[in-house]
């Protein structure tokens, strides 16, 4: 049987050095749940439903506290994560439910920020803090917050990838005509040299895509499917987010879902490229800071927006091969759900 433990004390160990044995031994989670956007200053009466769900991991994929800053003493950060840490159901969460976290443009520090932050290793710092990273974890020794680990044993590996959008991303594009539709903030930029990930980072995800997996989860804070609007997405640097897909192709990788926030919206995704297996997305932001009117052409969602409080879930049902990617409201109803098999996440499309 699945017990916590065993998995808090994996997740506690695995992303220090190539997976160990006892990880590949063990029952993988079959119930994750997955969030961004938590404002500290506003209520978060969404916990509850996640309690309530009873996941066995939880996956904080940034913007986990609002704490933009601009100076050296990072005053703002630290406000930020201390509050964070008063509320109830946030906390009860980090000390009862294993769980893992990566940072967005409001716990990095800067709103849509980069590369060109000044003060990103003092945010590098609180963040380790607060999610009490060992000292031993790689995290702390190399550029950015990027780790993967692999639980369970063959025909049951999960993989779980935290990419850092923030630490390389080179500077966006600024819109032509700021609030106009597909133009509200960004263009897409063409440019060859502007990265998402920078080359240290890319080269380590081809690595880890050519680990052995049934199932991937890929989580980057900012969209990578999503198409049509102009707010922070990996459609704005085109050929980075071609080469995603052709970094997932070269590998052999089967089995990639994408996780990401950002966007204080929830939303399914899907797209089937060129020569590779139809890529599923779970887009799930806001868990109390939410854009009711927000407005998204597609073409790659699958149903609607969803402009409510929200957290996702996936239920992997390991025996069935099968794979349920669900968005929750705060009473913890299913808002929007598809399921897939794991053959359909395998070989050319």
């Amino acid at each position: 049987m699945f017990r916590r433990r065993t998995i808090t004390r994996l997740l506690a160990t695995a992303a220090l050095a190539p997976v160990s044995t006892a990880a590949q031994d063990r029952r993988p989670p079959s119930r994750i749940a997955f969030g961004s956007c938590a404002d500290q200053a506003q209520p978060q009466p969404i916990w509850d439903a996640v309690h309530a769900w009873r996941p066995d991991l939880f996956i904080f994929m940034g913007d986990n506290v609002y704490g933009d800053f601009k100076g050296a003493d990072a005053a703002k950060l630290k406000s930020a994560y201390q509050a964070a840490g008063e509320i109830p159901g946030y906390t009860k969460l980090r000390e009862t439910v294993p769980h893992l976290a990566v940072w967005d443009d409001h716990d990095y520090g800067k709103n849509d920020g980069g590369a060109d932050f000044p003060y990103k290793a003092v945010a590098k710092d609180e963040f380790l803090k607060f999610w009490k990273v060992p000292a031993t974890d790689i995290r702390r020794t190399r550029d950015g917050i990027y780790t993967s680990q692999i639980i369970g044993p063959p025909g049951m590996r999960l993989q779980i990838i935290l990419l850092d959008v923030r630490w390389f991303r080179s500077p966006l594009k600024p819109t032509d005509k700021r609030g106009a539709p597909g133009k509200q903030r960004y263009l897409p930029d063409p440019d060859p040299a502007k990265t998402m990930l920078g080359d240290i980072q890319w080269r380590w995800l081809g690595e880890e895509l050519r680990k052995p997996a049934e199932l991937r989860l890929i989580v980057s804070s900012t969209q990578v499917l999503a198409e049509g609007h102009g707010w922070e997405r990996w459609g704005n640097f085109p050929l980075e987010r071609q080469k995603m897909v052709d970094t997932i192709r070269a590998a052999g990788a089967n089995g990639v879902v994408f996780l990401s926030g950002d966007r204080h919206i929830g939303a399914l995704y899907r797209e089937p490229p060129q020569g590779l297996y139809p890529l599923l997305e779970v887009t799930s932001s806001g868990l109390n800071k939410v854009y009711a009117t927000a407005r998204e052409p597609g073409p790659n969602r699958v149903g609607d927006l969803l402009a409510a409080e929200n957290f996702g879930t996936l239920d992997i049902g390991w025996p069935e091969r099968r794979l349920t990617l669900a968005l929750r409201d705060v009473q913890g109803d299913v808002r929007r759900a598809l399921t897939v098999r794991f053959d359909e996440l395998r070989g050319a499309g």
